[in-house]
């Protein structure tokens, strides 16, 4: 929550780099705290929505927002937005969240908080690429295939955890 406090702070001060820095501590503490949360599962259903759900939610919007203020930061350093450099950029970012989404996946399993709040978010940037300014098709498309492909990571765990399940079983 500190992180968190302590981004706001630091965005609206206009801090970009070190909103980034502190947002990616933020991403890297909650990726800990869900790995734990991992290493020791939830007694009950109630306590796996309200933990689990909560913070893997929390996680996925975090691993986006995080993209979104890499980018921010590069446009407010002047990184041109609209064509070559800019769209090269962002769409790497957009990779590396997918990236990201499959890392947790094999680290925490598949939790359908963490896809939800990501494919949620890339299909908000997708969204907002394609219909609304500043355009861009290659970003809005690598988006909606980036959140297309979140899923994909999701549905191949939750394929992995049950025959893993039907092995041992």
């Amino acid at each position: 929550m500190l992180l968190n406090a302590a981004w706001i702070f630091v965005t609206q001060w206009g801090l970009l780099w070190l909103s980034v820095v502190v947002i990616v501590a933020l991403l890297l503490v909650l990726g800990v705290l869900v790995a734990r949360l991992h290493d020791r599962p939830a007694v009950g259903a109630a306590e796996a929505l309200l933990v689990d759900g909560t913070f893997g939610l929390y996680l996925g919007w975090v691993c986006v927002a995080t993209c979104a203020n890499v980018a921010a930061a590069l446009v407010g350093y002047g990184v041109e937005t609209s064509q070559g450099v800019g769209e090269v950029v962002a769409v790497a970012v957009i990779v590396v969240v997918v990236g990201v989404a499959a890392a947790l996946a094999r680290r925490v399993g598949p939790r359908l908080g963490i896809t939800a709040a990501i494919t949620w978010g890339l299909a908000w940037i997708a969204a907002g690429r394609l219909g609304d300014e500043p355009s861009s098709q290659v970003v809005g498309l690598a988006a909606g295939v980036a959140a297309v492909a979140v899923v994909g990571v999701y549905v191949a765990a939750r394929g992995r955890v049950a025959q893993s399940s039907a092995v041992s079983g």
